[in-house]
Order: structure tokens, then C-alpha cells, then sequence
């Protein structure tokens, strides 16, 4: 069975290609079918997989399907490698995927472009899991690439609207910058390792360069350039609030479990690599810790619900950045899974909130939907408990064994352990701001007659519940991936420790609890101080970041396109134009045909050729 691994993506770009041959022809029952269908085959067969796989013992099994190309000794082939690493991948990637698939049947029922959304969503499925089953770089490369030209169709699937279309091509664009980093790193690797299968990239690296070498230290530091731009971290993650533009479903399955995760599984993939360049993998931790910090504080002042769970999202995938900076790579793999199954949770949720009140996303324009929407009330209060880290949820576990691996690190290891506490403090308060004015807040008129929903919605719901509540007992296999390395899994912190560790995101809960549900505070009170009005803004600019890239790189190229209308360089080609039209036009002349000017046209041309062999 573990040789038809090659099935895993084939299913969902099936799917693709049936639904694109169709052009939109098919039924939507078909159409749907198809569309979920094809995900949900991949699902039952990476189980069947992962259950032969490990009944077998087995570190690894590769499976090469065929030769992709041959130049010379680089010789790149469509392979499949599977290990513990990829086996938690592909089953978080299709199940969670499948459900994300199911729950958009019924949300996008009435989009006259059904056929082309789940077109693009089977082909994104099948660009990431060939992402993470690549046996080379190049191949994950391939798989890379197809997630972000999916993104680009996704975010923009509403392409009438222009801020849609800006979007799209803000995430397109800014990604392209990481990518572009992480292709010379392949060049490099390339260059200097002589492979670009993983494996023997990894093995070549340990065994010819030191640790803390030049190469080593470049090579990390391109990879890490592609790692944050696909994964929304400092400093390119403005393109992912923006992300929003597109339907629910399909910011759920970027931002739970394909598009952002794939910076995570890259450095987790080539965890080697970082570890024989400490100081990138340093970097690593501390872009990680600030990036939860930044996110937090902006999701604060965030009012669309979509927007504040893109925060979030962004927090989240700090602290797995932060987990495989501080050499937890379990950890992150770890907070990787359970936080598919929240965050899919709460996005999967906001889905039918928005839907239930009309399409508004502005949450001060909702309010005591408790009543009316039961199943959305429960998805987003174990949702919100799990991201919250509260006790026994999935997220309490995973985020507890990053912030004990941090705080267990030498050197700076208990600033990146009070920053990450700080961070959970935050997403105490953010979390439930949401979750009180949304359910018990005062209600500003979008009152729903009931809610949107069908088995085809509340069953992936209900499933993810379950999951976000006893995920975090589910084993993942990737001890023997990360054995080289690996921070020892046993803590030993004091009690005092870790009970400060769960109180403090309650004491965030209890905070948003005080002034968004009792009112014994009011915000109204703390926004009237001046610093309160700054900081907001600030905040609520998410820093000043595309303020700030704005005015270094968008208004300057803006300048000089303004400047270079007629562009030098098309100039310079238009006169080889100009100047080859004139030359024809000369020749064009010389033929009169008149046999007495042919005749003289030779006669001189033999004087000039006998003149200049005499002289010459």
C-alpha cells in the first residue's frame, strides 16, 4: 500500500482537471462531489497509509514514480519520501482539507463560479502535499510555487471587486520575494553540495561544513527568506491580513492547513541546516517571538472577524518559528497540528456567523448571537479555549511544551520564555473580545432569523470540535525525524512555574471578561487617554509596516515609472527597429529593375573589391 504514496496528490489534481475540462458544466451535486470527493479519497487512503507505515517500523519509505529530468549528474525524479514529518503533514493537510472542502459545499452554494472554486482548491491541495511528500527540493520547489499561484487565485476567486484583485496580488507579490531567496538557496546548495535531494543535502551539509560556517549560515538565511514570506512572518507578513479578500473556506485552508504552515515544514524539513548555522536558527526564535508580540497587539484593535483570526494566525505560526529556533521541532509540528484544528474551527465558524447575518464582518455590528446561532456559539468557545491554551484543550499542550522548551534554552532562553507568556497573554485578551461581543455583546441591528448551516456545514464543525478538544492526546510520530538535536522532551520546572504559565491567559480572558462582557471597565474610558488613542492607531496600522514599505519601495518605484514613461531601454530596442526599417527601405530602393543599373551595380562593386585587394 505505501507505494501508491503517488495517489496522494493525484486524487485532488484529478479533481482539478475534471473540474477545469468541464468549464463549470457540471451539475453542482457533481461538481461537489468531485470537488470533496477527491480530497476525501486522499484522506482515506494517507490513513490507510500511515497505519501500514507504522505497523512497518519503518524510519522512511521512498517511492520514485519516474525520472522528472536529467543534466548532466542533476538528475531530479517525481519521488515521494515518507517519515514521520511528512506523515503528520499529509494527514492534517487532507483530513482538515476535507473538511474544509465539505463545510464550502454548502457555503458556496449560490456562487455562480461553484465549479471554478473548488477547481482551484483541489489544485492548492495538491500543490501542498506535493510540497511536503517532495523527496528533493526541487519537487517541493514545484509544490512551493503551485501553493502560491493557487493563493493568488483564491484571494482574488471574487475578482469583480478591485480591492480583491489588490489582494491577490499583494500576497502574490510580497511571497515572491521569499521565494526568490529561497530559489538561490537552491542555487547554492546546488552549487556547493552537488544534490538537491533532501536527504543528501542534509547528510553533505553536516559532513563538509562546520558549524557556524559562511555556507552553511547563507544557505539557512535564503531558506529562512522563503520560510517567512510563504508563513507571514516579520518582516513579510502584510500580505496576509489582506488575504481575507477571499471566501471563508478558503481562508481556512490557507491559514490552518496548507499556505502559511509550509515555511514551518520547510525549516523543520532542513532542521539540519539550522542547526549547523546556530546563529540563523537564533534568528529564527527571536522572528518568531516578535511576530507573536506584533500580531497580538494589532489583533487588539482589529473589528473584522475574519481579520482578527489572520492576526491570530499570524501569532500562532510565531510560536511554532519560535519552537524550531529553540531546537523543539516536535513542538512545532506539535502546535502545527492542533493549531489546524482550532483555527480551521474558528475560521469554519466565522463562515456561518457571517453568512447567518448577512455577509457583515464588522463584529461591533453584531452581538447576542448566542441564542440564535447554538452551533456557531460552541465552535468558537472551544475554538477560543484551544488558541487560549486553556487547560486540557489541544492548544494547552502544544504551546506549553514550546514555552517550557524556550524557557529551558541557554543564553536568551527566558526572555524568549517571558515574551511567549506574554504573547499567550495576549491572545488571552484578543481571543475572547472577540468571542464576548460577538456572542453577548449589545446587538447593533443584524439579528438572524436562524442559522445558515446543513450537515454539509455543522459536520466539520462538530468534527473539529472534538478535535480541538482531545488533539492535543494525539502522539505524533517524529522522534526518530528529529532525534539529531532534538530538546529533550522531559521539562522539569517548578509548580510555581508552570501555574503561572495557565493563569496568565486566563487573567487575558478574565481582562476581555471585565471590559466586554461585565463592563466593569470601559473601553470607552481607556480609549479617551491620548496614549490610548496613539497606540491604536499604531496598532491598528499593524505598525506602520506597509506605511513604511510604501514609502521605501512601492511610492519609489512608483516615481521612477512616472519619470522613465518613455523607458530608455524600449527605446533603445525601438531604434534597432527604426533603424532596420530605414535600412530596407534604402535597399528597397535599389531595386529599379532596370538591367542597365543591375549591370553598373556590379561593375562597381567589382571596382571596389579589385581596389581593395591592391591596397590591401
Amino acid at each position: 500500500m505505501l507505494d501508491l504514496i503517488w495517489l496522494l496528490p493525484t486524487y485532488p489534481l484529478l479533481g482539478f482537471l475534471a473540474l477545469v475540462l468541464t468549464s463549470g458544466r457540471l451539475p453542482k451535486k457533481i461538481v461537489g462531489i468531485i470537488g470533496a470527493g477527491s480530497v476525501g479519497l486522499s484522506f482515506l487512503t494517507a490513513a490507510i497509509i500511515a497505519t501500514q507505515f507504522l505497523a512497518g517500523g519503518e524510519d522512511y519509505f521512498v517511492k520514485e514514480v519516474w525520472a522528472w529530468m536529467a543534466v548532466g549528474s542533476f538528475t531530479p525524479g517525481f519521488s515521494f519520501y515518507l517519515d514521520g514529518l511528512s506523515l503528520v503533514m499529509m494527514l492534517v493537510i487532507t483530513g482538515v482539507g476535507f473538511l474544509i472542502h465539505l463545510y464550502a459545499t454548502g457555503y458556496m452554494a449560490d456562487d455562480p463560479s461553484f465549479s471554478r472554486f473548488f477547481s482551484y482548491m483541489n489544485l492548492f491541495v495538491a500543490a501542498m502535499l506535493m510540497l511536503v511528500l517532495g523527496d528533493n527540493l526541487v519537487l517541493l520547489y514545484l509544490g512551493w510555487e503551485g501553493v502560491g499561484l493557487c493563493s493568488y487565485l483564491l484571494i482574488g476567486f471574487w475578482y469583480t471587486n478591485p480591492a480583491n484583485g489588490y489582494a491577490a496580488r499583494k500576497a502574490f507579490i510580497v511571497t515572491r520575494v521569499g521565494d526568490t531567496s529561497m530559489a538561490i538557496g537552491l542555487f547554492l546548495l546546488f552549487a556547493q553540495l552537488g544534490t538537491l535531494n533532501i536527504q543528501d543535502v542534509l547528510h553533505a551539509a553536516e559532513a563538509e561544513w562546520a558549524v557556524g560556517s559562511g555556507l552553511a549560515i547563507a544557505a539557512a538565511l535564503l531558506l529562512l527568506g522563503g520560510a517567512v514570506g510563504k508563513s507571514a512572518q516579520l518582516p513579510l507578513q502584510t500580505w496576509l491580513p489582506d488575504a481575507m479578500a477571499g471566501p471563508t473556506p478558503i481562508s481556512a485552508l490557507i491559514h490552518a492547513a496548507t499556505m502559511v504552515t509550509a515555511g514551518v515544514y520547510l525549516i523543520a524539513r532542513t532542521h539540519i541546516l539550522f542547526e549547523i548555522a546556530p546563529s540563523v536558527q537564533l534568528l529564527v526564535a527571536w522572528i518568531g517571538l516578535i511576530t507573536v508580540l506584533m500580531a497580538g497587539f494589532i489583533a487588539l484593535t482589529q473589528s473584522d472577524i475574519k481579520r482578527i483570526l489572520a492576526f491570530s494566525t499570524m501569532s500562532q505560526i510565531g510560536y511554532m518559528f519560535l519552537a524550531l529556533g529553540v531546537g523543539a521541532w516536535s513542538a512545532a509540528i506539535f502546535h502545527l497540528m492542533t493549531h489546524a484544528f482550532f483555527k480551521a474551527l474558528l475560521f469554519l465558524a466565522s463562515g456561518t456567523v457571517i453568512l447567518s447575518v448577512h455577509h457583515e464582518q464588522n463584529i461591533f455590528k453584531m452581538g447576542g448571537l448566542r441564542k440564535k446561532l447554538p452551533v456557531s456559539f460552541a465552535s468558537f468557545l472551544i475554538g477560543s479555549l484551544a488558541l487560549t491554551a486553556f487547560p486540557f484543550t489541544s492548544g494547552y499542550f502544544s504551546k506549553d511544551e514550546i514555552l517550557l522548551a524556550a524557557l529551558e534554552m541557554d543564553g536568551p532562553g527566558t526572555i524568549l520564555w517571558v515574551g511567549g507568556v506574554l504573547g499567550a497573554f495576549l491572545t488571552g485578551i484578543y481571543t475572547f473580545r472577540l468571542f464576548f461581543i460577538v456572542f453577548f455583546g449589545e446587538n447593533k441591528g443584524h439579528v438572524p432569523e436562524n442559522e445558515v448551516g446543513g450537515i454539509h456545514m455543522n459536520g466539520p464543525l462538530f468534527l473539529l470540535m472534538i478535535l480541538s478538544l482531545v488533539g492535543g492526546f494525539i502522539a505524533i510520530p517524529v522522534e526518530s525525524v528529529f532525534s539529531h538535536g532534538e530538546v529533550h522532551e522531559e521539562h522539569h520546572v517548578s509548580t510555581l512555574i508552570h501555574g503561572f504559565m495557565i493563569a496568565v491567559p486566563l487573567i487575558g480572558i478574565v481582562i476581555s471578561y471585565l471590559f466586554f462582557y461585565a463592563k466593569i471597565f470601559s473601553i470607552e474610558k481607556l480609549m479617551s487617554i491620548p496614549i490610548s488613542q496613539t497606540l491604536h492607531r499604531f496598532w491598528f496600522s499593524g505598525w506602520g509596516m506597509d506605511w513604511l514599505y510604501d514609502r521605501l519601495i512601492v511610492f519609489p518605484f512608483l516615481w521612477l515609472s512616472k519619470i522613465n514613461k518613455a523607458d530608455l531601454i524600449d527605446s533603445f530596442y525601438a531604434f534597432i527597429v527604426k533603424f532596420a526599417r530605414a535600412s530596407n527601405a534604402m535597399i528597397v530602393r535599389t531595386q529599379t529593375g532596370y538591367i542597365r543599373w543591375y549591370a553598373l551595380s556590379i561593375a562597381a562593386g567589382l571596382v571596389v573589391l579589385i581596389s581593395i585587394g591592391v591596397l590591401l
